[in-house]
Order: structure tokens, then C-alpha cells, then sequence
């Protein structure tokens, strides 16, 4: 099968489409024909070995955790999936090296859900692991309705989910954002405010009694300026700053595999609460540009890879 891998940690040159060996399909795991991966910020810094504390990479590695597609093969005991199911998924495993960037990938049923009809698989590709982060940082924040809730980096892939996930639940949402994304995130429910100094008194003016909840999916000052900010009793959740937890009794939040997860955001997708943007699209043998395009940070939507 043809694949995207990298021997080594470095730039997105190290990248190279070749072959390999079909994937062995383990008891609990199927073998998806991929249609579409997304790359996620995450990819590239485990790229570039900025995680090798955290995570075991077994070379030749191929990137990628987000994928759309369909079943071409199922384990000794997987009765949840059957062959030609169309499933998406955050096939994250203990170690990096059998990724998504594939024709084909083994998957356990852990980190797989049925694709929601109405997205295409490049939509449904580039949902996963930035929608199910918006989505567990949001329950582990306790957000509910009648809350006001600030979400840092609303425009980017994980807070434009965490915005309209919000706003499903009733809460009133305020986003940071730069000057470009305000009118897209009015767009998405929330009250843009640009960030930078003076944001406290920014979203004073916008939140006079503060808020309920900060989200915050990559504020430079998030945790911060949050006591300035919350409400008596308020709290925050990060996936950025352990301070969230360790200095202010938020919350860390680092994303994990959730088929009912995923379920959840397909029922919100289908219910028409919550829509994918797609900004770019490449072909499998340009996913050095696809991690280039996505290393930019300037993406609003999320950068597909068709394989």
C-alpha cells in the first residue's frame, strides 16, 4: 500500500510517499480503506520530535490520527463494525508509527464511529480529533446553559467546534479571534473579540459580570488573565497550559479516543448544530504542503489530505 513516512524528526522534508506491507488487523481493531486524513497542529510537532518525552515513535512512522473511510476488514471480535461501513475516527494507538496517512490503516473500534451521512468523507476526515477535543474540554468544563463562556483561538479547527458545540448547549459565547475572523465567528454564533492588549477590558465590555468558563485552545496569556476574568465559583479548561489545573483547580485536557464521543458529535453535525469547514484539500503525495499549510497558523478551517 502506498504511504506517507518519516525516519526521522525533522521538517516536513523528511516525509516521503512509499510502500508498505498491508497492516496486520488485530482482535479488537478493523483495516479502513482511507478516503481522507486531516492534519492537526499535533501531527507536526510529533514530526518534529517536540513530544519524544511523551510518546514512543517506532520508525519508518506514518503521520496521522484523524481518518474517514471504509471497512475493508474486520478483527476475530469486533461485532460493533462490518465490511463497508463508512466510519471516521481519532485512531490514536499507545505509540506513533501506523498512522492514517495511508491507503490503509488498522484501527481499533475504540477510536472509530459510523461517518455521519451528511458530511463527505474529506468533511467527516476533518472532524475528529479537533472536534472530539472541543467536545471533552466542554464536558470536563461542566458548560451548561445560562452560562457565558470565553473561548480563546475560537477561529482555529478545535475552538470553531468548541464555539458551536457551546452555543447547541445554550450557552452565550464569546470568541478571541484576530480582526479577519470576526465576521466568521458571528457567523458561528459567538461575539468576536480581538486578542492581545487590553483583552480583559475587551470581554469586560462584552461579559460586564464575567464568565462562566474559559476554554482555551491556545491563548498566550489565557490562564493568566482568566482570574480577571471568571465569575465566583467560574473555572477553565486548557489544552495548552497545565496551569489551568495546577495553579488555578481547572482543568488539563488532553484529548483521548471515544466512539460514544464521536457519536455525540455525529448527532450534532446531523442536527445541523454544528457544521466542518474545510479549507484546503491535497492529494496524499503532497503532505509535506499539507503539514506545511497547517504549520502557518492561519488556518480557519481544517487541512485535508485525499488519499
Amino acid at each position: 500500500m502506498r504511504a506517507i513516512t518519516y525516519s526521522r524528526y525533522g521538517d516536513s522534508d523528511v516525509l516521503e510517499l512509499t510502500e508498505l506491507p498491508t497492516p496486520k488487523v488485530g482482535p479488537d481493531s478493523v483495516l479502513v480503506r482511507v478516503k481522507a486524513a486531516s492534519v492537526n497542529p499535533v501531527d507536526w510537532k510529533v514530526r518534529q520530535g517536540y513530544l519524544d518525552q511523551v510518546m514512543d515513535v517506532t520508525f519508518p512512522a506514518v503521520p496521522g490520527w484523524d481518518v474517514a473511510g471504509v471497512v475493508e476488514r474486520v478483527g476475530l471480535d469486533t461485532p460493533e463494525l462490518a465490511v463497508g461501513d463508512e466510519v471516521y475516527g481519532y485512531v490514536r494507538k499507545d505509540w506513533v508509527q501506523g498512522g492514517t496517512f495511508a491507503e490503509l490503516v488498522a484501527a481499533p473500534v475504540r477510536t472509530l464511529a459510523r461517518k455521519p451521512a451528511s458530511l463527505s468523507f474529506e468533511e467527516a476526515a476533518a472532524v475528529p480529533l479537533a472536534g472530539l477535543t472541543a467536545y471533552q474540554s466542554i464536558q470536563r468544563a461542566g458548560v451548561r446553559a445560562g452560562q457565558t463562556v470565553l473561548v480563546h483561538a475560537a477561529a482555529g479547527g478545535v475552538g470553531s467546534f468548541a464555539v458551536q458545540i457551546a452555543r447547541s448547549l445554550g450557552a452565550t459565547v464569546i470568541g478571541t479571534a484576530s480582526e479577519a475572523n470576526h465576521d466568521h465567528l458571528r457567523e458561528l454564533g459567538a461575539t468576536p473579540v480581538t486578542y492581545g492588549d487590553g483583552l480583559v477590558e475587551r470581554v469586560r465590555a462584552a461579559a460586564p459580570d464575567g464568565v462562566d468558563v474559559i476554554l482555551d485552545y491556545g491563548g498566550s496569556d489565557a490562564v493568566q488573565t482568566a482570574p480577571q476574568l471568571l465569575t465566583a465559583g467560574g473555572t477553565i479548561a486548557s489544552i495548552v497550559d497545565a496551569g489551568a489545573r495546577e495553579d488555578l483547580g481547572g482543568h488539563y485536557v488532553w484529548v483521548r479516543p471515544s466512539t460514544q464521543d464521536l457519536e455525540a458529535l455525529g448527532a450534532l453535525i446531523e442536527a445541523g448544530h454544528v457544521r466542518v469547514d474545510v479549507e484546503q484539500v491535497f492529494d496524499l503525495a503532497d503532505a509535506a504542503a499539507a503539514h506545511e499549510a497547517s504549520q502557518t497558523g492561519h488556518v480557519r478551517g481544517k487541512v485535508v489530505v485525499r488519499v
